[in-house]
């Protein structure tokens, strides 16, 4: 960041669509599956053809309700759509059907928590349903660009941001609360480097303590959250640098070079009336009522901030624990689970994010792939709590056999391989004189104040016992056995 930097405040606002994972499209029955060959999923209503007529799709209603309600808006019961008229190449129609004067989702807040240890909360303007456009595709053909029409009419979730957030972190951070909400609710799998989760930032600067907003940029072409962070921190360098030479900042519509991380003009920036929006003609007004925003508002899941607060505050996990468990919510789900069948929280949470997701990561395995039951992983849990085994044992020996015999309790398992801690002293006491027995020279410097050898005593008991010891009780044996000598 350069000195002029300093004098200058950044101003975002973040445009997110989200494509609603439903079966059909948002007015036609039409599929709305990724991946189907070029051109195949459509019909008359998609291609626009004269005299077809758009009828609506409930799940897309659905969906925005319950995203709305999970970014605490309020739900709009009469609702409208309107035209937005534009050149779009890969829209046969030459115009999209969207919201404009009545949204389905007004006002709102998405919570996010910074490095520093600080929440924000980040405004919502508005959330409001509309249909895709299809895909062009200029790297087919040597001199045409082709266009495929599966993803025109596709429904979309638009989720506009007040100007609130004041740096990249704070974007990003917003994008991954959006992305957590929409996989929580199970209406977007929001991946962004397939495009069913996009982002348009717009990027203004303004003198610190100005309180009017300066000419903003929008920056499109954006498939992941740190991409939005480089765009965002280039336009800011950017647009003081023009503003400090005495430019204007120009309202353009920006493209991202991904690879170079740089933006550059697409085209001069249109305003709302560029757009000539007017009401639908073809869809009737969709009138809402209170007890239908009530059933899917008594229906919504364990979103993450609410088990955040749960993990962080009820049971007491420190609070990067309970970032990374609701960060994905397969994790999320499987420890709440886990929960139920154990009190251990902090060791639930360590066998969670430690020796379970190593094994997921080495392997490629998604959690809900993962052989060993939420019950069986607390029944491990409690082994060790219990003293019947050491952790070393517990994550190096016996979870490799669970893995193999997901089935099987891990007690029976424990006892099969014979790696049940003893619970005789005389053969704790036995490892413990053949390990002084075999470093007669170690033990004179223990005498001596070399505290430190203890450890090459231990690792010889817990070699030649083959870890079936308590390592807790052992040492205090250990230690009052060198100083009785």
């Amino acid at each position: 960041m350069t000195v002029a930097s300093d004098k200058y405040e950044l101003v975002v606002g973040l445009e997110v669509h989200a494509q609603l994972s439903t079966l059909s499209k948002a007015f036609s029955s039409d599929s709305a599956a990724f991946g189907g060959d070029p051109n195949e999923h459509v019909s008359p209503v998609s291609l626009g053809h004269p005299g077809t007529l758009p009828r609506m799709n409930k799940k897309m209603v659905e969906y925005a309700v319950k995203m709305g309600l999970a970014c605490n808006c309020t739900i709009n019961l009469n609702n409208t759509f309107a035209r937005k008229n534009y050149f779009y190449a890969d829209l046969p129609k030459g115009y999209q059907v969207t919201q404009d004067q009545a949204p389905v989702c007004l006002g709102g807040y998405i919570t996010v928590r910074l490095s520093d240890g600080s929440k924000k909360e980040i405004a919502i303007h508005h959330i409001h349903m509309e249909e895709d456009a299809g895909k062009s595709m200029h790297d087919q053909h040597h001199s045409d660009s082709f266009i495929d029409l599966n993803r025109a009419g596709v429904p979309l979730l638009e989720i506009v941001s007040e100007p609130d957030m004041r740096s990249s972190e704070e974007a990003g951070q917003y994008l991954a609360e959006i992305r957590k909400l929409l996989r929580y609710l199970d209406i977007c799998d929001g991946n962004m480097e397939e495009g069913s989760m996009r982002c348009d930032a717009n990027i203004s600067v303004r003198l610190k303590g100005n309180t009017e907003f300066g000419n903003r940029c929008e920056v499109k072409n954006m498939n992941s959250i740190r991409n939005v962070q480089r765009a965002i921190e280039h336009e800011f360098e950017r647009q003081v640098a023009v503003l400090e030479a005495g430019g204007r900042i120009e309202q353009n519509t920006l493209n991202f070079n991904a690879d170079t991380g740089e933006t550059s003009v697409l085209r001069t920036k249109e305003m709302a009336n560029d757009y000539r929006y007017f009401p639908e003609p073809d869809l009737q007004p969709l009138y809402l009522d209170k007890a239908y925003v009530d059933t899917i508002k008594n229906a919504l899941p364990a979103l993450p901030n609410e088990l955040y607060e749960k993990y962080a505050g009820e049971l007491g996990l420190p609070e990067y624990d309970a970032s990374v468990i609701t960060a994905d919510k397969e994790s999320a789900m499987y420890f709440e689970e886990l929960i139920t069948y154990t009190n251990n929280y902090k060791s639930a949470a360590n066998w969670l994010m430690g020796t379970v997701r190593s094994y997921l990561n080495e392997n490629n395995i998604a959690i809900t792939d993962f052989t060993v039951n939420p019950a069986n992983l607390a029944a491990l849990i409690a082994l060790v709590d219990e003293g019947k085994v050491n952790n070393s044992v517990a994550a190096q020996k016996l979870f490799p056999e669970m893995l193999k015999q997901p089935g099987k309790l891990p007690e029976r398992i424990a006892n099969e391989l014979n790696l049940l801690i003893s619970a005789s002293q005389d053969d704790v006491q036995q490892f413990i004189d053949a390990a002084i027995a075999k470093f007669p020279d170690k033990v004179l410097e223990y005498r001596k104040g070399k505290k430190g050898v203890l450890g090459l005593f231990m690792g010889e008991i817990m070699k030649s016992s083959k870890g079936r010891i308590d390592p807790q009780k052992t040492n205090q044996l250990l230690i009052k056995e060198l100083e009785s000598k």
